[in-house]
């Protein structure tokens, strides 16, 4: 249990920081605030995100499992 939760804190910071910034970067520009709203959205896709992949990600495995 320990290793799943490791996992999904590591990919939940490796993930929602590239997409936050890639959607940050092609909806807003690199202007003088691109800093502070990257960080405030990656926050908050990290938070949403944990639970996400705890819950569901054993789901989805179950499903890749029976179809493979």
């Amino acid at each position: 249990m320990k290793n799943k939760i490791a996992f999904a804190l590591s990919m939940g910071i490796i993930t929602t920081g590239i997409i936050s910034f890639s959607l940050i970067a092609i909806n807003l520009g690199f202007t003088d605030n691109f800093l502070n709203v990257w960080f405030k959205s990656w926050g908050i896709a990290y938070v949403l995100v944990i639970p996400a992949i705890l819950l569901i990600g054993p789901l989805v495995q179950k499903i890749i499992d029976r179809t493979m």
